[in-house]
Protein backbone atom coordinates (compact mmCIF):
# COMPACT_ATOMS: atom_id res chain seq x y z
CA UNK A 1 0.00 0.00 0.00
CA UNK A 2 1.40 3.40 -1.24
CA UNK A 3 2.02 6.30 0.97
CA UNK A 4 -1.12 8.92 1.60
CA UNK A 5 -1.17 11.21 -1.48
CA UNK A 6 -3.24 14.86 0.01
CA UNK A 7 -3.83 14.99 -4.07
CA UNK A 8 -6.02 11.92 -4.08
CA UNK A 9 -7.28 12.22 -1.10
CA UNK A 10 -8.94 15.75 -2.14
CA UNK A 11 -10.29 14.07 -5.39
CA UNK A 12 -11.86 10.84 -3.23
CA UNK A 13 -13.29 13.32 -0.42
CA UNK A 14 -14.63 15.73 -2.78
CA UNK A 15 -12.31 18.57 -0.87
CA UNK A 16 -10.40 20.61 -3.61
CA UNK A 17 -9.56 20.53 -7.44
CA UNK A 18 -6.94 22.09 -9.37
CA UNK A 19 -7.49 22.90 -12.92
CA UNK A 20 -4.80 24.43 -15.62
CA UNK A 21 -6.87 27.53 -15.79
CA UNK A 22 -5.20 28.51 -12.33
CA UNK A 23 -1.75 26.79 -12.16
CA UNK A 24 -0.55 27.21 -8.45
CA UNK A 25 -3.92 27.52 -6.55
CA UNK A 26 -6.86 25.00 -5.49
CA UNK A 27 -10.80 25.33 -6.57
CA UNK A 28 -11.96 24.76 -2.95
CA UNK A 29 -15.17 22.75 -2.74
CA UNK A 30 -18.02 22.67 -0.09
CA UNK A 31 -16.24 20.03 1.99
CA UNK A 32 -13.25 21.27 1.94
CA UNK A 33 -14.18 25.02 2.58
CA UNK A 34 -15.58 23.54 5.82
CA UNK A 35 -12.03 22.77 6.78
CA UNK A 36 -10.73 26.12 6.28
CA UNK A 37 -13.70 27.57 8.03
CA UNK A 38 -13.05 25.32 10.92
CA UNK A 39 -9.19 26.11 10.96
CA UNK A 40 -9.90 29.76 10.51
CA UNK A 41 -12.71 29.48 13.86
CA UNK A 42 -10.02 27.62 15.63
CA UNK A 43 -6.77 30.06 15.24
CA UNK A 44 -9.70 33.20 15.73
CA UNK A 45 -10.31 31.55 19.11
CA UNK A 46 -6.62 31.33 20.06
CA UNK A 47 -6.02 34.75 18.95
CA UNK A 48 -9.04 36.37 20.43
CA UNK A 49 -7.94 34.64 24.02
CA UNK A 50 -4.53 36.32 23.68
CA UNK A 51 -5.90 39.88 23.18
CA UNK A 52 -5.11 39.91 19.08
CA UNK A 53 -7.13 42.48 17.15
CA UNK A 54 -7.88 41.42 13.31
CA UNK A 55 -7.22 43.54 10.29
CA UNK A 56 -7.19 43.39 6.39
CA UNK A 57 -4.76 45.13 3.91
CA UNK A 58 -4.85 45.30 0.35
CA UNK A 59 -4.05 42.74 -2.11
CA UNK A 60 -2.59 45.10 -5.18
CA UNK A 61 -0.05 47.42 -3.36
CA UNK A 62 2.40 50.51 -5.26
CA UNK A 63 6.14 49.02 -6.07
CA UNK A 64 7.32 52.00 -3.64
CA UNK A 65 6.00 50.18 -0.54
CA UNK A 66 7.69 47.06 -1.25
CA UNK A 67 10.99 49.85 -1.92
CA UNK A 68 10.49 50.81 1.67
CA UNK A 69 10.09 47.74 3.37
CA UNK A 70 13.22 46.23 1.29
CA UNK A 71 11.29 43.53 -0.24
CA UNK A 72 11.98 45.12 -3.28
CA UNK A 73 15.88 44.45 -3.12
CA UNK A 74 15.63 41.28 -1.47
CA UNK A 75 12.72 39.54 -2.67
CA UNK A 76 11.33 41.15 -6.12
CA UNK A 77 11.64 38.41 -8.43
CA UNK A 78 9.13 35.87 -6.44
CA UNK A 79 6.57 38.71 -6.91
CA UNK A 80 4.31 39.25 -9.28
CA UNK A 81 4.39 42.38 -10.84
CA UNK A 82 2.09 44.60 -13.13
CA UNK A 83 1.48 47.99 -14.40
CA UNK A 84 -1.49 49.80 -13.44
CA UNK A 85 -2.13 53.37 -14.79
CA UNK A 86 2.03 53.37 -16.03
CA UNK A 87 2.91 52.87 -12.27
CA UNK A 88 4.63 49.38 -11.36
CA UNK A 89 2.77 47.48 -8.70
CA UNK A 90 2.57 43.86 -6.96
CA UNK A 91 0.62 41.81 -5.33
CA UNK A 92 1.39 41.30 -1.75
CA UNK A 93 3.74 37.76 -0.90
CA UNK A 94 3.51 38.91 2.15
CA UNK A 95 1.43 41.22 5.00
CA UNK A 96 4.28 42.70 7.21
CA UNK A 97 5.04 46.10 5.10
CA UNK A 98 1.02 46.93 5.08
CA UNK A 99 0.83 45.85 9.27
CA UNK A 100 3.46 49.16 9.45
CA UNK A 101 1.36 51.29 7.43
CA UNK A 102 -1.59 50.34 9.66
CA UNK A 103 0.52 51.15 12.49
CA UNK A 104 0.96 54.45 11.20
CA UNK A 105 -2.42 55.44 10.79
CA UNK A 106 -2.31 57.40 14.43
CA UNK A 107 -0.32 58.15 16.40
CA UNK A 108 0.86 55.85 19.49
CA UNK A 109 1.26 56.08 22.97
CA UNK A 110 3.79 53.44 25.05
CA UNK A 111 0.05 52.56 26.61
CA UNK A 112 -0.90 51.15 23.21
CA UNK A 113 1.59 48.92 23.39
CA UNK A 114 1.83 45.43 22.79
CA UNK A 115 -0.32 46.06 19.59
CA UNK A 116 -1.21 42.45 18.39
CA UNK A 117 -2.48 42.51 14.80
CA UNK A 118 -4.03 39.41 13.19
CA UNK A 119 -4.79 39.37 9.51
CA UNK A 120 -6.37 36.04 8.03
CA UNK A 121 -5.53 36.83 4.27
CA UNK A 122 -4.10 35.77 0.17
CA UNK A 123 -0.66 36.29 -0.19
CA UNK A 124 0.93 35.47 -3.85
CA UNK A 125 4.02 34.25 -4.81
CA UNK A 126 5.90 34.07 -7.95
CA UNK A 127 7.18 30.06 -7.53
CA UNK A 128 8.43 28.33 -10.51
CA UNK A 129 5.92 26.33 -12.30
CA UNK A 130 8.44 22.98 -11.78
CA UNK A 131 8.28 23.20 -8.65
CA UNK A 132 4.15 22.85 -7.92
CA UNK A 133 2.97 20.26 -6.15
CA UNK A 134 -0.79 20.29 -4.98
CA UNK A 135 -1.40 22.11 -1.69
CA UNK A 136 1.97 21.85 -0.87
CA UNK A 137 3.82 24.19 -3.02
CA UNK A 138 1.17 26.82 -4.27
CA UNK A 139 1.40 30.36 -5.82
CA UNK A 140 -1.95 31.54 -4.27
CA UNK A 141 -1.43 31.33 -0.04
CA UNK A 142 -3.93 31.61 2.60
CA UNK A 143 -1.85 32.93 5.63
CA UNK A 144 -2.44 33.26 9.44
CA UNK A 145 -0.42 35.97 9.75
CA UNK A 146 0.00 38.23 13.02
CA UNK A 147 2.35 41.48 13.62
CA UNK A 148 2.76 42.48 17.13
CA UNK A 149 4.31 45.48 17.68
CA UNK A 150 5.40 46.10 21.48
CA UNK A 151 7.97 48.12 23.57
CA UNK A 152 11.66 46.65 23.86
CA UNK A 153 10.88 45.71 27.70
CA UNK A 154 7.85 43.51 26.25
CA UNK A 155 9.32 42.02 23.70
CA UNK A 156 10.59 38.45 25.28
CA UNK A 157 7.32 38.06 27.26
CA UNK A 158 5.96 38.54 24.06
CA UNK A 159 7.65 36.20 22.37
CA UNK A 160 7.43 33.55 25.14
CA UNK A 161 3.58 34.27 24.51
CA UNK A 162 3.63 33.10 21.15
CA UNK A 163 5.69 29.93 21.67
CA UNK A 164 3.05 29.15 24.50
CA UNK A 165 0.36 29.44 22.17
CA UNK A 166 2.00 27.29 19.09
CA UNK A 167 2.72 24.73 21.57
CA UNK A 168 -1.04 24.38 22.52
CA UNK A 169 -1.94 24.59 18.43
CA UNK A 170 0.00 21.57 18.24
CA UNK A 171 -0.61 19.75 20.63
CA UNK A 172 -4.50 19.36 19.17
CA UNK A 173 -3.25 17.86 16.29
CA UNK A 174 -0.92 15.34 18.15
CA UNK A 175 1.91 16.83 15.96
CA UNK A 176 5.60 16.81 17.44
CA UNK A 177 7.50 19.21 17.60
CA UNK A 178 11.38 20.27 17.44
CA UNK A 179 12.69 24.11 17.46
CA UNK A 180 15.17 25.71 15.81
CA UNK A 181 17.04 28.71 15.80
CA UNK A 182 17.67 30.69 12.40
CA UNK A 183 20.93 33.37 12.71
CA UNK A 184 21.58 36.47 10.02
CA UNK A 185 21.85 34.77 6.51
CA UNK A 186 24.49 36.34 4.10
CA UNK A 187 22.35 38.77 2.42
CA UNK A 188 21.04 40.65 5.01
CA UNK A 189 19.31 43.84 6.05
CA UNK A 190 21.11 46.03 8.86
CA UNK A 191 23.70 46.09 11.26
CA UNK A 192 25.47 43.09 12.64
CA UNK A 193 24.71 44.13 16.07
CA UNK A 194 20.70 44.21 15.46
CA UNK A 195 20.73 40.94 14.31
CA UNK A 196 22.55 39.75 17.57
CA UNK A 197 20.35 41.32 19.49
CA UNK A 198 17.28 40.30 17.99
CA UNK A 199 19.24 36.40 18.01
CA UNK A 200 19.60 36.59 21.66
CA UNK A 201 16.32 37.71 22.86
CA UNK A 202 14.93 34.72 20.77
CA UNK A 203 16.88 32.12 22.68
CA UNK A 204 16.21 33.90 25.81
CA UNK A 205 12.40 33.17 25.36
CA UNK A 206 13.14 29.82 24.13
CA UNK A 207 14.86 29.04 27.58
CA UNK A 208 12.64 30.70 29.57
CA UNK A 209 9.77 28.18 28.31
CA UNK A 210 12.20 25.26 28.80
CA UNK A 211 12.28 24.50 24.93
CA UNK A 212 15.08 22.66 23.40
CA UNK A 213 16.48 23.96 20.10
CA UNK A 214 19.30 23.76 17.84
CA UNK A 215 21.32 26.85 15.84
CA UNK A 216 20.16 27.32 12.29
CA UNK A 217 23.07 29.19 11.37
CA UNK A 218 22.67 31.86 8.21
CA UNK A 219 18.70 30.48 7.83
CA UNK A 220 16.83 33.80 9.14
CA UNK A 221 14.63 35.89 6.76
CA UNK A 222 17.35 38.63 5.52
CA UNK A 223 15.56 41.21 7.64
CA UNK A 224 14.93 39.41 10.77
CA UNK A 225 16.42 35.93 12.74
CA UNK A 226 13.14 33.93 13.47
CA UNK A 227 12.45 30.60 15.71
CA UNK A 228 11.64 27.65 13.23
CA UNK A 229 8.88 25.08 14.33
CA UNK A 230 9.55 21.56 12.67
CA UNK A 231 6.51 19.10 12.88
CA UNK A 232 7.15 15.26 12.51
CA UNK A 233 3.90 13.86 10.82
CA UNK A 234 3.05 10.17 10.80
CA UNK A 235 5.38 9.79 7.90
CA UNK A 236 8.24 10.72 9.40
CA UNK A 237 8.32 13.76 7.47
CA UNK A 238 9.92 17.15 8.82
CA UNK A 239 7.97 20.06 7.73
CA UNK A 240 8.51 24.13 9.36
CA UNK A 241 5.36 25.18 9.02
CA UNK A 242 5.01 27.78 12.28
CA UNK A 243 8.17 30.86 12.39
CA UNK A 244 8.25 33.31 15.01
CA UNK A 245 10.45 36.16 13.87
CA UNK A 246 11.96 39.63 15.75
CA UNK A 247 12.01 41.90 13.53
CA UNK A 248 13.91 45.44 14.28
CA UNK A 249 15.00 46.78 10.93
CA UNK A 250 11.23 47.48 9.62
CA UNK A 251 10.33 49.48 12.34
CA UNK A 252 13.77 51.70 11.81
CA UNK A 253 12.77 51.53 7.80
CA UNK A 254 9.32 53.07 8.40
CA UNK A 255 10.58 55.12 11.19
CA UNK A 256 7.54 53.92 13.33
CA UNK A 257 7.49 55.42 17.04
CA UNK A 258 5.39 55.75 19.95
CA UNK A 259 5.34 58.11 22.73
CA UNK A 260 6.85 56.94 25.53
CA UNK A 261 5.85 57.66 29.24
CA UNK A 262 8.44 60.35 29.89
CA UNK A 263 7.17 61.97 26.29
CA UNK A 264 9.83 60.91 23.93
CA UNK A 265 9.84 58.73 21.00
CA UNK A 266 11.09 55.90 20.99
CA UNK A 267 11.16 52.99 18.24
CA UNK A 268 8.81 49.66 19.23
CA UNK A 269 9.82 46.01 18.10
CA UNK A 270 8.21 44.26 15.43
CA UNK A 271 7.13 40.21 16.09
CA UNK A 272 6.11 38.18 13.04
CA UNK A 273 4.19 35.52 13.49
CA UNK A 274 2.28 32.59 11.67
CA UNK A 275 0.98 29.39 13.65
CA UNK A 276 -0.61 27.70 10.60
CA UNK A 277 2.04 29.17 7.92
CA UNK A 278 -0.24 28.48 4.47
CA UNK A 279 -3.72 26.97 4.99
CA UNK A 280 -3.00 24.90 1.64
CA UNK A 281 0.09 23.56 2.87
CA UNK A 282 -1.06 22.98 6.27
CA UNK A 283 -4.20 21.09 5.35
CA UNK A 284 -2.13 19.25 2.59
CA UNK A 285 0.19 17.87 5.28
CA UNK A 286 -2.95 16.85 6.90
CA UNK A 287 -4.56 15.04 5.01
CA UNK A 288 -1.56 12.71 4.68
CA UNK A 289 -0.88 12.41 8.56
CA UNK A 290 -4.10 11.47 8.82
CA UNK A 291 -4.55 9.00 5.69
CA UNK A 292 -7.65 11.73 4.93
CA UNK A 293 -9.15 10.43 8.30
CA UNK A 294 -8.81 13.91 9.76
CA UNK A 295 -9.84 14.51 13.70
CA UNK A 296 -14.08 14.46 14.16
CA UNK A 297 -14.08 18.58 14.92
CA UNK A 298 -12.25 18.87 11.40
CA UNK A 299 -14.39 16.03 9.32
CA UNK A 300 -16.38 17.94 6.59
CA UNK A 301 -19.50 15.09 7.63
CA UNK A 302 -19.20 13.83 10.86
CA UNK A 303 -22.01 11.49 10.68
CA UNK A 304 -23.54 9.50 8.43
CA UNK A 305 -27.11 8.22 9.47
CA UNK A 306 -28.13 4.81 7.20
CA UNK A 307 -31.98 3.65 7.19
CA UNK A 308 -31.78 -0.19 6.66
CA UNK A 309 -35.35 0.50 4.91
CA UNK A 310 -37.36 2.95 4.21
CA UNK A 311 -39.59 2.69 6.55
CA UNK A 312 -36.87 3.52 9.08
CA UNK A 313 -36.27 6.68 7.06
CA UNK A 314 -39.02 8.70 9.76
CA UNK A 315 -37.00 7.60 12.72
CA UNK A 316 -33.32 8.76 10.73
CA UNK A 317 -34.77 11.81 10.01
CA UNK A 318 -35.24 12.60 13.82
CA UNK A 319 -32.19 11.15 14.62
CA UNK A 320 -30.67 13.80 12.14
CA UNK A 321 -32.59 16.70 13.72
CA UNK A 322 -31.34 15.38 17.39
CA UNK A 323 -27.70 15.93 15.91
CA UNK A 324 -28.45 18.90 13.95
CA UNK A 325 -29.71 20.30 17.50
CA UNK A 326 -26.36 19.58 19.11
CA UNK A 327 -24.28 21.43 16.19
CA UNK A 328 -22.91 18.23 14.63
CA UNK A 329 -22.81 17.91 10.52
CA UNK A 330 -24.55 15.00 9.63
CA UNK A 331 -25.77 13.26 6.44
CA UNK A 332 -28.75 10.71 5.63
CA UNK A 333 -28.19 7.96 3.57
CA UNK A 334 -31.72 7.37 2.00
CA UNK A 335 -30.66 6.04 -1.37
CA UNK A 336 -31.59 2.62 -2.80
CA UNK A 337 -28.30 0.85 -2.06
CA UNK A 338 -27.80 -1.42 0.26
CA UNK A 339 -26.96 -1.41 4.08
CA UNK A 340 -23.28 -2.78 3.71
CA UNK A 341 -22.55 -0.68 0.03
CA UNK A 342 -23.71 2.95 2.24
CA UNK A 343 -21.43 1.40 4.91
CA UNK A 344 -18.69 0.75 2.92
CA UNK A 345 -19.39 4.30 1.18
CA UNK A 346 -18.86 5.61 4.92
CA UNK A 347 -15.74 4.17 5.54
CA UNK A 348 -14.03 5.12 1.82
CA UNK A 349 -15.03 8.68 2.62
CA UNK A 350 -13.45 8.53 5.81
CA UNK A 351 -16.53 9.51 7.75
CA UNK A 352 -16.32 9.23 11.79
CA UNK A 353 -19.54 7.82 12.72
CA UNK A 354 -22.35 5.70 10.71
CA UNK A 355 -25.35 4.97 12.39
CA UNK A 356 -27.59 2.14 11.12
CA UNK A 357 -31.17 2.41 12.23
CA UNK A 358 -33.46 -0.34 11.84
CA UNK A 359 -36.34 -2.04 13.67
CA UNK A 360 -35.12 -2.69 16.92
CA UNK A 361 -33.19 0.66 17.45
CA UNK A 362 -36.74 2.50 16.17
CA UNK A 363 -37.82 0.05 19.17
CA UNK A 364 -35.62 1.06 21.22
CA UNK A 365 -35.08 4.99 20.62
CA UNK A 366 -31.39 3.68 19.79
CA UNK A 367 -28.41 3.98 17.08
CA UNK A 368 -25.84 1.37 15.70
CA UNK A 369 -23.05 2.94 16.01
CA UNK A 370 -19.50 2.16 13.72
CA UNK A 371 -16.43 4.07 14.06
CA UNK A 372 -13.24 3.28 12.17
CA UNK A 373 -14.68 0.00 10.94
CA UNK A 374 -15.83 -1.54 13.90
CA UNK A 375 -19.45 -2.11 14.89
CA UNK A 376 -19.72 -0.84 18.64
CA UNK A 377 -23.10 -1.52 19.25
CA UNK A 378 -26.14 -0.19 19.94
CA UNK A 379 -26.34 3.57 21.60
CA UNK A 380 -29.01 5.01 23.55
CA UNK A 381 -29.16 8.20 20.98
CA UNK A 382 -29.07 10.68 23.60
CA UNK A 383 -26.12 8.97 25.24
CA UNK A 384 -24.23 8.69 21.34
CA UNK A 385 -24.88 12.80 21.41
CA UNK A 386 -23.55 13.44 24.51
CA UNK A 387 -20.25 10.93 23.85
CA UNK A 388 -19.77 12.86 20.12
CA UNK A 389 -20.39 16.29 21.68
CA UNK A 390 -17.35 15.41 24.21
CA UNK A 391 -15.12 14.10 21.58
CA UNK A 392 -15.64 17.10 19.07
CA UNK A 393 -15.27 19.70 21.73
Amino acid sequence: MGKPDHRKLGEQLDLFSFHDVAPGAPFWHPKGMIIVKELEKYIRELQDKAGYVEISTPILVKKKLFEKSGHWEFYKDDMFRLKVDKQEYALKPMNCPESAVFYMSKKRSYRDLPLRLAEIGRLHRNELSGVLGGLLRVRQITMDDAHIFCRPDQVKQELVTCLKMIQEFYKKFGLQVTYGLATRPKKAMGDLKTWLEAEKVLAQALEEVGLKYKILKGEGAFYAPKIHFDIRDSLSRVWTISTAQLDLQMPERFNLGYVAENGKTERPAMIHRAIFGSFERFIGILLEHYSGALPLWLSPEQVWIIPVASRHKKYASLVGKELKKGNLRCVIQDDNKTVSKKIRSGETQKIPYLLVVGDEEMKQEQVRVRSKNKDLGGMKLNKFLEKIQRKRD
